[in-house]
């Protein structure tokens, strides 16, 4: 029964405290009555909110426990506070909605006219948490023909719509406010209605109070928002952007709702026509319209169109509670033009490499030189020298343009032509041609290493030239197996040799410490956009130009860890993960095969005490004991991989803010860590950091640019 709009029938749940003597009878009471159910759900939800990852902060203790009946049930609940019941029911909702956002649209309180679409829309919109508060409007009891769209139940027949709405929504959340006008809206309570709300959902069947609201909403500068069900036409009518904005889009000319009401409904069919959007009506329904009164009492309409409404409806409501852009205007989701287009997915099988074609190699004179140098290894193989040649001289010079962002000061550029120069002495001293060697630097960014060819030979370095031809990258996964000690000491012997130092953790918990420093670094990678840009620039795919750059095969990926890429790959999935502060698991591949190392080393040589020239020929000069201690350390059998973390450049305060501004602290004190773990001190400057351990041969080596053309002197 409704008396003065107001239900009779109960709607709301009764909330009980059971520390409130007041209330602590009635719940006796109702506890003690046998035809009154008791279930008690506290332990339960917090079991599982224990179980939730990254849990937020509850300023709510087992004080705001509350017992819950529901007359229209017979039953007695007994639940957690709000906040914990809210925490754990939109867990799911994170990351399309964070919890920021969940608060913001949390705050909202909506009004939905109209209990059939309506009624759709108030319950996503509440099990969204997209509300505060819920304040529904319907005149109509429910009768079985409604039933077919309205998620009801034969018991709610003769109910009043907008109660059987809420009592549902009180199911879901009996905290949440929700209040009823269970005698619909009109002209003396439109306003009553619309007053505190912050958007108003329009889904009534009278054409005149549709316009009414829209009136009362144009008054008091709410959005408004309007699902019907034919082809999922949806309206936005932003009134609290466009306060002189005329109802349903112009469309009705100046007719105010007062004249609509005048007019027969022979009067008002083109209205309702041009609103529908006659010409885009679908054919069922449009054909439906010429039997109506006749052989059919209503609109037909299914359950599938009016879910879809409470879906667009909320979207359109999260758009508008989160400021962000939605226009006024209309639009169409249409479940059928969508069925019609559908079509086959595309079929992606495996990777398709060209054929490796074994490259001439050259085995004397220059060329043989040139080949040897160009074989240097270097970040993301990006080769950033260039090898010019005179008629008694090789000149290696730093190329900075093919420097990254993470390459700080160029020093790891540096690294690499040393190692180049090395790799050219050693194939000179092999062949007979070895002269005399120079670095030189002129400036920042500026080096040069100069080779000149003559007729000597050194023993030492001779030996190490086929070793350097064959060095190369083994990122497969390793055995673990423990490196003897004594193997290690062999390696800081050939580093000391070049005036070097090898320092490294072979112990399980400091090789997992590691693995971590090393994998948030690579999350800083992921996340800084430039860092992220040039990651992704350095890999090549099948039809790519493999002569640089990193052949994908040469990361050895598993298929999970390929399929992975394919996310971690796109910017803008990336900009959300950082939004969010998010991306744990963006470093598992580096952390993953760290962990599998049988120990972690670093080369290391003494610090420059200046920078710019000074500092590029030390690096240089590093290159040479990189070279030795890698090749060295695959002629004893080992699996090397470098690993190149964020920090690993950054010698000064502040160098890191360049290389990302937002993480700069926290690459600064990974830096720190890892110096720590490893036993650096600050007299020492790492040169490379090295995964080494035992490992099936590798799929593919890197290719290299070819080399400038030489006289072949043999």
């Amino acid at each position: 029964m409704i008396e003065n709009g107001v239900s009779d029938e109960p709607f709301r749940p009764v909330l009980f405290d059971e520390s409130d003597s007041g209330q602590a009878a009635g719940l006796a009471e109702l506890l003690s009555d046998p035809a009154v159910e008791v279930r008690d759900l506290r332990e339960d939800l917090r079991a599982e909110f224990e179980g939730l990852l990254s849990p937020p902060e509850l300023s709510e203790s087992s004080d705001s426990d509350r017992w819950v009946y529901y007359p229209w049930r017979r039953v007695v609940i007994a639940l957690p506070g709000p906040q914990l019941l809210r925490a754990v029911r939109l867990d799911r909702n994170r990351n399309n909605l964070t919890r920021s956002e969940q608060e913001t649209l949390g705050a909202q309180a909506i009004g939905v006219v109209g209990q059939s679409v309506g009624h759709a829309v108030a319950h996503v919109l509440a099990m969204e948490g997209t509300c505060g508060l819920l304040r529904l409007a319907d005149f109509d009891t429910v009768e079985l023909s409604n039933l077919n769209r309205l998620p009801g139940t034969l018991f709610d027949i003769g109910v009043n719509k907008a109660v059987v709405a809420a009592r549902r929504i009180a199911e879901l959340d009996p905290y949440l406010p929700v209040e009823i006008f269970a005698a619909g809206v009109d002209d003396a309570n439109i306003d009553g209605f619309l007053t505190g709300l912050d958007i108003v959902v329009e889904e009534c069947d009278s054409f005149d109070m549709k316009l009414a609201v829209r009136e009362g909403a144009r008054r008091l500068g709410l959005p408004l928002v309007m699902h019907s069900s034919d082809r999922g036409l949806l309206d936005v009518e932003r009134f609290d952007l466009e306060p002189e904005r005329a109802p349903f889009h112009g469309l009705l000319g100046g007719v105010t709702s007062a004249e609509l009401r005048g007019l027969s409904t022979r009067d008002k069919t083109p209205l309702m026509v041009r609103i529908l959007d006659g010409r885009n009506l679908s054919a069922t329904l449009a054909a439906s319209m010429v039997d109506i009164g006749e052989t059919l009492n209503s609109w037909p309409q299914l359950a599938s169109d009016v879910q879809l409404g409470g879906s667009n409806v909320a979207a359109a409501v999260r758009r508008i509670g989160l400021g962000q852009k939605l226009l006024s205007g209309r639009t169409r989701v249409d479940i059928e033009k969508g069925l019609d287009e559908i079509v086959e997915p595309e079929l992606r099988g495996e990777l398709e490499w060209p054929d490796e074609v074994d490259e001439p190699r050259p085995e004397s004179g220059m060329a043989a030189v040139l080949d040897c140098a160009q074989r240097a290894p270097s970040g993301g193989n990006a080769q950033p020298w260039t090898l010019s040649v005179q008629s008694d001289a090789l000149t290696i010079s730093l190329a900075p343009e093919r420097s990254p962002l993470l390459d700080i000061g160029c020093r790891g550029s540096a690294l690499s032509v040393g190692a180049a120069m090395y790799n050219a002495r050693a194939a000179a001293a092999a062949l007979g041609l070895l002269g005399d060697s120079e670095l030189h630097s002129d400036g920042p960014r500026q080096l040069r290493a100069v080779i000149r060819l003559g007729q000597g030979t050194d023993p030492s370095l001779a030996s190490d030239y086929q070793a350097l031809l064959a060095r190369h990258t083994n990122r497969r996964p390793g055995s673990g197996d423990i490196i003897p000690e004594s193997v290690l000491e062999t390696l800081a012997n050939v580093a000391a040799r070049a005036d070097a130092g090898l320092r490294w953790v072979s112990d399980p918990a400091s090789i997992d410490r590691i693995a971590e420093l090393l994998a948030e670094s690579d999350r800083v990678r992921y996340l800084t956009p430039r860092l992220h840009e040039e990651m992704f620039s350095e890999l090549r795919w099948p039809g790519d130009d493999l002569r640089t750059g990193l052949d994908l095969r040469t990361l050895e990926l598993a298929p999970d860890e390929l399929a992975k890429l394919e996310i971690g790959r796109r910017a803008d999935v990336m900009d959300l993960v950082r939004k969010w502060q998010g991306g744990t698991a963006l470093g598992e591949v580096i952390r993953d095969r760290v962990r599998t190392a049988s120990s972690v080393a670093v080369v290391t040589f003494p610090a420059p005490a200046s920078h710019g020239q000074a500092e590029l020929v030390a690096y240089a000069r590093a290159g040479e004991a990189v070279q030795r201690v890698w090749i060295g350390a695959e002629r004893l059998g080992l699996a090397v991989q470098p690993v190149s973390p964020t920090f690993l450049y950054a010698r000064r305060p502040g160098e890191l803010s360049a290389v990302s501004r937002e993480f700069a602290d926290r690459l600064t004190s990974l830096q720190d860590c890892f110096l720590d773990v490893l036993g650096v001190p600050e007299h020492e400057t790492v040169a490379v950091v090295l995964r080494l351990g035992y490992a099936a041969k590798i799929t593919v080596r890197s290719r290299r640019l070819p080399i400038p053309d030489a006289d072949n002197r043999g």
